[in-house]
């Protein structure tokens, strides 16, 4: 069910032991992974100091682009779908010094609420 999830743009919970590995050189000393999300090439990262952005670009996904937001960074951020039921719906991401948020589309899935639940969880905790 992974693979037709991210086929179809649905988001989905990746094991945080799974990605440590990848993730261990940027991370620094005392920082852990504690949730993360695929979304097709792109991932969510929330760790217990930051959320990293992961942006596979080109058509390949030879090149990636690692976003770090400290959550002290992040001003709101916004759920926005046609209803609570995460039909096509989007997060939307406002870092201070910036006017325009950071968009990060979903589809038909149910992790949205659970990106938007550790997000919130990070930022307002």
């Amino acid at each position: 069910m992974g693979i037709l999830n991210a086929l179809m743009g649905n988001s989905s919970e990746v094991s945080s032991e799974k990605i440590a590995h990848e993730f261990q050189p940027i991370l620094i000393e005392g920082e852990v992974i504690v949730k993360s999300f695929k979304l097709i090439r792109d991932m969510f990262v929330f760790t217990n100091k930051r959320l990293i952005l992961v942006d596979k670009q080109g058509i390949t996904g030879s090149k990636i682009d690692f976003m770090t937001i400290p959550y002290h960074s992040i001003n709101y951020f916004t759920k926005r779908s046609a209803s609570l039921l995460d039909l096509d719906a989007e997060i939307l991401i406002w870092i201070k010094g910036t006017s325009e948020p950071i968009q990060k589309e979903f589809r038909k899935g149910e992790n949205i609420n659970d990106v938007y639940k550790t997000l919130s969880t990070y930022v307002l905790g």
